[in-house]
């Protein structure tokens, strides 16, 4: 990471006295010219300092979530399902994507939170940023887009709950584009750490990776999908925190599988090979394998007692971010990851709706159950 100059650091320092001191002001100051300033100002952006004009000065710690955006709609039959007829069914909507559902779980743990991702010019699109304001969650460079309409995932299940079929219009994230990145870029800057799903187009997860490399944020992706996963680049390097189920390790991997918890620790420290500074594989009931910086380490689920599954894994994600950047170790992180995950399980919605740093301290004591 590329330090700060002296004059640099100088003009810094008047911009937290004093966040509206002019350009002219600050150079008569420091004795410099205004031109100079100006040159400084645009450096002190560029390394994630300050957010632009104005000199908003950054949250000191604040994740950034960039991805899936998406309005899921479920259809539960009320009786077995007679293909070319009208079906009864019981109907819902809620918000979904994995970028999202980690920013909302993020916010709510008290995480000072931005979410990045691109949404249709439609009423899905408005209900998922006006919902997302509500939640205290900064959505100010959330693009906007005529071309394609808000991302929609539908899921028709039968009366047992077994998904019958599952339609997905996810075609809005093929214009998030690297050129994005650039635009946002102070925002991205001046994070702790910077959460990508795989949502976005290749080219994009890639210029991601490699403006991590000079940058001072920590970058944390999910693979979302065994086909998605596939968008990652073979080098991992410039990823601190890889996280996968087992199913897509193995196939970005190219390895088969085998005993599941083995499997795990071997495949999460093939993604540590591959480039990736950590890596966590999830194996559902079975547990999480942790590729840390002192080893691999394995680690049961909570035990739990399921309402609905969805959500889970996105929320094991932010509460492992969230307790990494309260300072903990990847381990220990991850631990309340898997809590965060039992917990989800456990509500109705993909994320619970009664999260709160107090509710995952009342539940600690699960973790040594």
């Amino acid at each position: 990471m590329e330090e700060l100059t002296t004059q640099e650091a100088a003009v810094l320092a008047i911009i937290r006295d004093n966040p509206f001191a002019g350009q002219q002001e600050i150079a008569t100051a420091l004795g410099l010219a205004r031109s100079t300033v100006a040159a400084h100002i645009v450096q002190l952006m560029q390394k994630g300092h300050i957010l632009g004009r104005g000199y908003v000065m950054p949250t000191p710690t604040r994740a950034v979530c960039i991805g899936g955006a998406v309005l899921d709609r479920k259809y539960h039959a009320r009786s077995a399902l007679v293909r070319g007829t009208s079906n009864p069914v019981e109907s819902g909507r809620s918000l979904g994507g994995v970028a999202r559902n980690v920013a909302e779980n993020l916010a709510r743990l008290g995480t000072a939170t931005t979410f990045v991702s691109i949404v249709g010019e439609d009423e899905g699109g408005r209900t998922l940023l006006s919902y997302m304001r509500d939640q205290g969650i900064d959505v100010s460079q959330v693009l906007t887009s005529a071309e394609r309409s808000t991302a929609e995932y539908v899921a028709v299940l039968e009366p047992d709950g077994e998904l019958a079929l599952g339609i997905a219009d996810m075609g809005i994230f093929d214009l998030f584009r690297p050129d994005h990145l650039d635009r946002i870029w102070p925002h991205l800057a001046s994070a702790s750490w910077v959460f990508s799903d795989c949502n976005p187009p290749a080219e994009t997860l890639a210029a991601l990776i490699e403006k991590r490399r000079d940058a001072r944020f920590r970058l944390a992706i999910d693979a979302v999908s065994t086909a998605k996963a596939m968008r990652l680049p073979r080098d991992l390097s410039g990823i601190d925190l890889l996280f996968m189920n087992i199913d897509e390790a193995n196939a970005i991997l190219q390895r088969e599988g085998r005993e599941p918890v083995k499997d795990a620790k071997e495949a999460a420290l093939a993604l540590q090979a591959a480039g990736a500074r950590e890596a966590i594989v999830t194996m559902g009931a079975k547990g999480i394998a942790v590729a840390g910086l002192e080893g691999a380490r394995t680690f049961p689920a909570v035990r739990a007692k399921p309402v609905d599954m969805t959500g889970a894994g996105d929320a094991m994600i932010a509460g492992t971010l969230h307790r990494v950047i309260s300072g903990d170790d990847t381990y220990t992180a991850a631990r309340t990851g898997t809590l965060l995950g039992a917990l989800t399980t456990e509500s109705a919605a993909s994320v619970h709706t009664e999260l709160s740093e107090r509710l995952l301290e009342a539940n600690i004591h699960r973790l040594a159950d």
